[in-house]
């Protein structure tokens, strides 16, 4: 049901996106750095059982038509809960609670169950995005006064686009992400280079321990993948879910990993463990997406505990084949435990806000810069706690003597 809004646009909610013609969402989609955004991986996450009301994540994509022409989309989803999001506003929900507001439903602008940067509305480079934004906020906000919704919350955004959005009235919330940038490195030895003499043995001797147990690592990509390996990356995704009950995050179906094959290979990554006995079944493998020169970590799994696979299969082998493919950024998903002492910086990523109910909307502002500047104390104190050499610490960031 289209809605006239002025003579050259029209808007509609849209509840599945296999309802709009991929090659117009991707002529929006496909310049941004995210691959996140595109058509063909969300449609996957919907067609796949994945994402639909039953799981809590009902499609609602705001979409700006000028005639038959697709000219602005934003991918949203109405939630009755906050699983899946990795931005954990459980501390809101708890304070609607007290005040007798209901938190539930929301609405939310990012793509499920994917802790990357990067959302934001999809304008034609040809149009005015000031007056899209301002029009599709409008609608955004009309849309969750119509239903009851508490709040429209965006996250991992574009850096960018935050400052477009906080200039209409959406407040930023600071969290981090764990982000290895390639320093110019031309090998493996380069990236070496920058940890002090112990972390270097470290790692030297997490790789070799790995070999000593009798695997090979193998990535491969595009066509180079086994069809086979698709299905079998959902069985090891999720085993390792299932080892952690009810927060394991297993969000994903078995249809979805299989999906990919056809036609979104191209931009798959599989780092996969074989070990002497068997050189055609994986026993562990870890799966990335790749977009530009960027490099996203997603999901792994092993069927066997080996010592330090997990570091190589994450981050060794990804790090080394990046170097080798010209990629300046490797996000490895989300948790930071083990990351920062391989050479991934806790680096800030915002979420943005908007409350519906004016007491919620006061606390939220009163209190958001308290929470952010604590934010921003524990980026600090990660990132002198990497174990860099001298010369490759920042230059706000001391070592002790």
């Amino acid at each position: 049901m289209l809605e006239q809004l002025k003579p050259s646009y029209n808007l509609t909610w849209i509840n599945q996106i296999g309802d709009i013609p991929q090659q117009q969402w991707d002529a929006l989609a496909m310049p941004l750095k995210t691959p996140f955004l595109e058509w063909e991986w969300l449609h996957n996450l919907e067609t796949s059982g994945s994402v639909k009301a039953q799981t809590g994540w009902l499609p609602q994509h705001l979409t700006v038509w000028r005639n038959r022409d697709l000219i602005a989309a934003a991918p949203l989803y109405v939630k009755g809960h906050s699983y899946g999001e990795f931005v954990f506003d459980h501390q809101w929900a708890d304070l609607a609670s007290r005040l007798g507001v209901e938190y539930y439903p929301k609405l939310l602008g990012m793509t499920p169950f994917t802790p990357a940067e990067g959302y934001r509305f999809l304008i034609a480079p040809d149009e005015d995005e000031d007056e899209l934004t301002e029009l599709m906020v409008a609608a955004i906000d009309h849309f969750c006064a119509s239903n009851r919704i508490s709040g429209c919350n965006f996250l991992y955004v574009d850096p960018q686009w935050r400052t477009v959005m906080e200039r209409h009235g959406f407040i930023s919330w600071l969290h981090h992400s764990y982000i290895w940038q390639n320093k110019g490195f031309k090998t493996f030895d380069d990236y070496l280079g920058v940890f002090n003499a112990n972390q270097r043995r470290n790692i030297k001797r997490e790789r070799a321990s790995v070999t000593q147990a009798g695997l090979r690592l193998e990535t491969l990509t595009g066509d180079e993948i086994p069809k086979s390996l698709f299905s079998q990356m959902y069985s090891f995704y999720s085993d390792h879910c299932d080892k952690f009950g009810w927060w394991g995050s297993k969000y994903l179906t078995k249809r979805f990993f299989e999906q990919l094959y056809p036609k979104y290979r191209h931009q798959v990554l599989f780092v996969a463990a074989y070990n002497e006995q068997n050189d055609h079944q994986p026993m562990g493998m870890s799966f990335c997406i790749t977009k530009g020169d960027r490099l996203y970590g997603r999901y792994w799994g092993c069927n066997q505990e080996i010592d330090c696979l997990h570091f190589d299969a994450c981050y060794y082998s990804p790090i080394e084949w990046a170097i080798a493919h010209g990629i300046q950024s490797f996000d490895p998903g989300a948790g930071g435990h083990h990351k920062k002492r391989r050479g991934f910086p806790a680096s800030a990523n915002h979420s943005l806000h908007r409350f519906y109910n004016p007491r919620l909307s006061q606390i939220l502002r009163s209190y958001i810069s308290q929470v952010n500047e604590m934010e921003q104390q524990e980026i600090d104190a990660i990132n002198k706690d990497i174990p860099f050499s001298r010369r490759e610490l920042p230059l706000d960031v001391e070592l002790e003597t």
